[in-house]
């Protein structure tokens, strides 16, 4: 039992310390923060994340995320610099160089030639008298009270104030940037994040012979067979020029037999939805299923410029497609 508390005991101070060491940025997004972002965002090249060790680790998930946030970015081993990665630098390039002590000497040994191509240098460091903060043209001050570490040796606190802070700095460039949920589908194109972003109405609809439609005045029946056809569980119904008159769907169907209405001598008018909430071809499939999720329907027509339909699709044509 006392080792069940202790270890409980263990992983709340840990969390403690973190959580203070993270509270402990607020103030730091200053105006050197302000500069990093405007030197970033002038930048005509990438941004270069170099860091040796457990900084190292933090430093590939910050260009990772920068990458694909709209801020073109990369890692590069400071010790593989040195022995020939200096060539991917260019001077155009942004370095952001982190280092908690300020001071790692295969990130030191770099800063002559950084120095001397003219390219620009942004360190976050937990030492902002280190030499790697002073040949900076701004630092970004990740220190901390204490590790996590109860030897206050193993970087813990250090590596996630680090961390926070290259979220912050990715995230405040993604909105100064205009960047947009369709722009970070492009750079996720894989798996279901992807499918949710990129596909657009038009991949999923049904449309030219697989439409369901009847005109105006069709009677029920005959429109019940159209939709058992189509099996789309609805169908468009059109007015005489071609434009959407309204929609019919089982929804309506059950609605209908609820009605004192003769449903063999009832037309497709006397039941149908007038109008109803439409899609357009060009419309990312994420939206339309916002606007079913919305109004709680469960299909929608698509129509063109004109407010002619040209397709139709139901929420089982989104779930296959890895919309929803």
């Amino acid at each position: 039992m006392n080792q069940t508390n202790d270890l409980i005991q263990s992983a709340l101070r840990t969390v403690r310390l973190e959580i203070e060491a993270v509270e402990g940025l607020l103030p730091r997004i200053d105006a050197a923060f302000v500069k990093a972002c405007e030197l970033i965002l002038a930048s005509k090249g990438r941004v270069v994340v170099v860091g040796m060790g457990k900084s190292g680790h933090i430093g590939n998930k910050i260009a990772a995320t920068l990458a694909s946030t709209g801020t073109t970015s990369f890692f590069v081993h400071p010790a593989e610099a040195s022995h020939g990665d200096m060539g991917m630098i260019t001077r155009d390039d942004v370095v952001l160089a982190l280092s908690n002590s300020g001071s790692t000497a295969e990130i030191v040994t770099l800063l002559p030639l950084i120095k001397r191509l003219g390219i620009t240098l942004i360190s976050m460091t937990g030492n902002p008298e280190s030499p790697l903060a002073k040949a900076a043209e701004v630092n970004l001050d990740a220190r901390v009270a204490h590790e996590a570490c109860p030897l206050n040796l193993a970087p813990t606190s250090s590596t996630t104030a680090s961390l926070v802070l290259g979220d912050a700095l990715a995230i405040a460039l993604l909105e100064a940037r205009g960047f947009t949920a369709e722009d970070f589908a492009f750079s996720h194109p894989g798996g279901a994040l992807g499918r949710r972003l990129l596909l657009k109405v038009e991949n999923v609809m049904h449309s030219g012979e697989q439409l369901p439609k009847v005109q105006r005045g069709t009677l029920l029946r005959d429109a019940l067979m159209e939709m058992t056809r189509k099996g789309l569980g609805m169908t468009a119904v059109l007015e005489g020029d071609g434009r959407l008159a309204g929609i019919f769907t089982d929804g309506d169907l059950r609605r209908t037999l609820d009605r004192d209405l003769d449903i063999r001598q009832a037309t497709i008018d006397d039941v149908m939805t007038v109008h109803g909430k439409t899609a357009r071809p060009d419309m990312l499939a994420a939206e339309a299923l916002k606007i079913m999720e919305d109004h709680k329907i469960g299909a929608l027509i698509v129509v063109d410029e004109q407010d002619h339909p040209i397709g139709a699709f139901n929420l089982g044509d989104l779930l296959r497609a890895g919309v929803m």
